[in-house]
């Protein structure tokens, strides 16, 4: 059972209202990326997937992405819609971020516009944005959703939400 659904404001959408299976949209703010003081990605071509009970998650064109700074692991996980994704460390500066960012190289047929992109966790970088807005991670260590002020939940990760 969920909590109650957090009635959207002016200008805000509520998670509730996402599909599931979860929907990808071409999205209208510029994202950047920070860890180490080093702008990691930063882009206006980002698409987000949008899914019931949790916070978009943005997904950034390589062409944006210092690739250079992510490193491939032995780690992977499986979505029932998207597919097989494969995981990065991020290292600056002598500094890295395990497991921070993860990428569908051959996502299920429906999601193939995720090709050639990567997401980050919000949490595991030193500060994520959308457009001059600061994101706030959702909550566990598993989902990757970008927290905005333009987004009400509960989110899917926040204490009592294991069954959802």
């Amino acid at each position: 059972m969920r909590s109650e659904r957090i009635e959207p404001g002016r200008g805000q959408e509520s998670v509730w209202d996402y599909p599931r299976p979860p929907r990808i949209e071409r999205s209208q703010r510029r994202v950047k990326v920070v860890f180490n003081a080093v702008v990691i990605a930063e882009s206006d071509s980002a698409v987000r997937v949008c899914e019931t009970a949790s916070p978009p998650v943005y997904y950034v064109p390589r062409r944006d992405v210092c690739m250079e700074l992510l490193t491939s692991v032995d780690h992977s996980s499986f979505c029932e819609w998207k597919g097989r994704a494969s995981y990065f460390d991020l290292t600056v500066n002598g500094h890295t971020a395990p497991r921070a960012a993860w990428t569908y190289e051959r996502p299920a047929a429906s999601y193939t516009e995720l090709t050639g992109h990567i997401a980050f966790y919000p949490g595991r970088v030193d500060a994520a944005f959308l457009d001059d807005e600061p994101v706030r991670p959702q909550a566990g260590d598993f989902y990757g959703g970008w927290i905005t002020d333009d987004v009400v939940g509960p989110f899917k990760g926040e204490g009592g939400t294991l069954g959802w």
